[in-house]
């Protein structure tokens, strides 16, 4: 079962916007996805309120703050059963160094993003994992000798398909000329 929302083509205009211009105005927003600004401030915060929208947050260049230290690591666990998986979990989510992990298909089950000041700091921080009991069977770890790319925008159009909408319910709050 899908819990996909229905949005239409302005939710997506907002959204894609916002993925690239996060602190621009509602005045900004609305000019640029063709909306006024009273069902565009609804849009938008209908988005947030269904979740759609999780938060707003800066993008720092971690390299002008001092060492920093990106690895991926590919964790197998030994049992394979939703308790594992679980404990796994909790575990890897006490460790602020793990900023995001993936349960995944493939070769391992779960591929992890962990950024430190070192690689000495990182070496500890597996032993760490390693000694706490949580069935890592392996590990592979690839350490980011250079990031390539910054793309944190999500093709939108290809995620959600445009439907019935978010604005449906406000409809009579648009301009005229407006869809």
């Amino acid at each position: 079962m899908s819990s996909a929302v229905s949005l239409d083509k302005f939710d997506l205009k907002i959204l894609a916007h916002l993925q690239r211009e996060g602190r621009c105005s509602n005045v900004e927003l609305a000019d640029a996805v063709g909306l006024s600004q009273s069902p565009c401030l609804v849009r938008t915060k209908r988005l947030q309120e269904i979740g759609v929208i999780r938060g707003y947050g800066a993008d720092i260049a971690l390299e002008k703050l001092g060492t920093c230290v990106t690895v991926f690591s590919e964790v197998t666990i030994s049992s394979h059963r939703r308790n594992d998986f679980r404990k796994f979990e909790e575990v890897v989510g006490q460790h602020r160094e793990i900023v995001e992990w993936y349960n995944v298909s493939g070769g391992y089950d779960y591929l992890l993003n962990i950024v430190v000041p070192s690689v000495a700091f990182f070496q500890k921080l597996m032993e760490s994992l390693l000694q706490s009991d949580i069935g890592i069977e392996k590990f592979t770890n690839r350490i980011v000798l250079r990031k390539s790319s910054n793309k944190r925008i999500y093709p939108l159009s290809l995620i959600a398909e445009p439907r019935g909408g978010i604005g449906s319910e406000v409809s009579s709050a648009q301009a005229p000329g407006e869809p």
